[in-house]
């Protein structure tokens, strides 16, 4: 048997009961410790799969993540089986909240969930999810690090852009979402995420390599990945965007070189 290993039934009982508590509001990776007693744990920790992790060594416990836990589900609660607006009646197959650390530094916003969004239930899966991923990666950062969400919860039909009275309805659940994380910076990716939380009907190109004070919050913009997709040249601009987040986060920068 495995040292330190939890094996009273109450206690492994309520471990897994705060698992599935995580799992609903679309938190799924939790990593395990492996340094030994007594030193700091590495790093890279190592998902725990097949068993429940020590209570002290689950990322998202810590006690005000605890409470963001638990102000967003009373959100996602609120939000319920949504019918406030037309999208419920064109196709959609689900609502997707967001998900992420509950205590994240740092918060990026899409504008709606797309097919493989609907039907996964969550964020930035698809092709453009994955550019998303490599571009949390290039920051020094991972996934589980950062909170992701949308201004729409539900999938527009055929993929189009969000209507101004779809945003304006379904907003209010993201705000409270930015209110809740607290993050120390926010990412609009795109514009409809832009002039929708800066309420401006600007250009992305006068939006960028700017902060705005969003309620407090540090916000900066740049392209969204699927326009990235479309466009591979603005990827350079993109990441500088993303640097100038960095420095403001207190993140490694990378290392110039030449040529």
């Amino acid at each position: 048997m495995a040292k330190n290993r939890v094996t009273d039934p109450e206690t492994r009982a309520g471990m897994a009961a705060r698992l599935e508590y995580y799992r609903e509001l679309g938190i799924h990776d939790f990593y395990r410790r492996t340094a030994p007693k007594g030193e700091s744990a590495p790093a890279e920790s190592t998902p725990a799969t097949g068993e429940l992790p020590e209570p002290e060594t689950v990322v998202a416990s810590e006690s005000n993540a605890v409470d963001h836990l638990a102000a967003l589900r009373a959100i996602r609660a609120d939000l319920g089986d949504c019918r406030r607006c037309p999208l419920h009646t064109m196709g959609r197959k689900q609502i997707v909240f967001g998900t992420g650390n509950p205590d994240a530094e740092l918060m990026f916003v899409g504008e709606a969930p797309g097919a493989d969004e609907d039907q996964q239930g969550e964020p930035f899966v698809g092709r453009a999810g994955q550019l998303l991923n490599n571009m949390i990666t290039a920051m020094g950062l991972r996934r589980a690090d950062v909170y992701i969400a949308n201004v729409i919860k539900c999938r527009p039909p055929g993929n189009r852009t969000p209507l101004p009275d779809e945003c304006a309805i379904c907003s209010p659940f993201l705000l409270r979402q930015i209110d809740t994380i607290q993050p120390k910076a926010l990412i609009a990716l795109g514009a409809v995420a832009a002039r929708t939380l800066l309420s401006v009907n600007q250009p992305m190109g006068t939006l960028r390599g700017r902060w705005y004070d969003f309620r407090g919050v540090p916000l900066a913009v740049t392209f969204h990945p699927a326009y990235l997709l479309r466009n591979p040249p603005a990827k350079k601009d993109a990441w500088q965007d993303l640097q100038m987040v960095m420095k403001r986060l207190g993140l490694k920068m990378p290392k110039k070189t030449d040529g």
